[in-house]
Parts: structure tokens; C-alpha cells; sequence
């Protein structure tokens, strides 16, 4: 039977990548010049530092546009509150990944609410969608990605 896995992956290397190139732009920018202001990667989360909270919008900005042109989602960052101690700003942003639950419980009830033959199971941090007919998997990707779903999602493991 034919069957599909549904994921929300962010290729790490490609995170590496947009994060040294918004560091880059960071420290050349003209709005910067002088400032103390940072990207650094820590394992599923990036750091933003700077000396006042709008500075860090402006480089969250810088960031978003950066995993844009790197072909990552950015639906996939989670910003945490600003903090503010003395003359540095610091916020956190965690980089989502995988399914939990919640997300495969809402993915499944959207596909069963297409009316759709298709079955759903959950494995892990991935939904596995089988159908008898390919059309049927093709139309279960088209459902998904005209929604609205809050976290970027991949359809890998396509077998026929």
C-alpha cells in the first residue's frame, strides 16, 4: 500500500549557515557600527544579544530573512521574551522540531476530517498516512499545505 511519513525536520547545517551569515550582516551594518551585537548558535537554540530590545527585533528580522533565503521555514522559530540586565538585551529562540502529540492528534483529526481514504498512525515525532491509492496521499499533501498548520512540515518516505 502506499504510504507517506509526515515530519518537521530543520536541517542543522543550514541553521549553522543562516546564523553566520546574519552575524555577518550584523557586523556591517551601519545601524550596528559600535554595537555589541551577536548571533550564536546553541545546539537547538540561537542566542540574540544586543544593547537595547529593539536592536533585537531588528536582528531577529535579519535572522528570519536569512533562514528564508536558506530554504528553512521560519515558522519553525519559538522567540522567547526579551531580557534585559544592565547594558545587554538577550532573547532566546528555540528552533522547533518534530511532532509531539498534540501535533500528530490535530494533523490526524484534519485528515480524517477531509473524508479522505487514507489511514494515519503516529511513530515517534512523525505521522505515517497510507491509502490504496496514490491520488488519495497526493490529495492528503495538497489538505496540508493550503492549512494553516504552526509548524514547518516535510513529507518524506514517499513509497508506492
Amino acid at each position: 500500500m502506499p504510504s507517506f511519513d509526515i515530519v518537521s525536520e530543520v536541517d542543522s547545517h543550514e541553521v549553522a549557515n543562516a546564523v553566520d551569515q546574519a552575524n555577518r550582516e550584523i557586523s556591517t551594518r551601519f545601524d550596528f557600527k559600535g554595537v555589541d551585537a551577536s548571533f550564536e548558535l546553541d545546539g537547538e537554540s540561537v542566542k540574540a544579544v544586543a544593547e537595547a530590545d529593539f536592536q533585537l527585533k531588528q536582528m531577529i528580522d535579519v535572522l528570519r530573512a536569512k533562514l528564508v533565503n536558506r530554504k528553512i521555514d521560519p515558522n519553525c522559530m519559538d522567540i522567547q521574551k526579551a531580557e534585559q540586565n544592565g547594558k545587554q538585551a538577550r532573547q532566546n529562540i528555540v528552533l522547533k522540531q518534530g511532532l509531539d502529540q498534540a501535533a500528530n492528534k490535530k494533523l490526524g483529526k484534519l485528515i480524517k476530517d477531509s473524508k479522505l481514504k487514507v489511514q494515519t498512525q503516529v511513530q515517534g515525532e512523525q505521522l505515517r498516512v497510507t491509502g490504496k491509492k496514490r491520488d488519495d496521499l497526493q490529495a492528503v499533501m495538497a489538505l496540508l499545505r493550503e492549512s494553516d498548520f504552526e509548524l514547518p512540515l516535510q513529507y518524506k518516505n514517499f513509497r508506492d
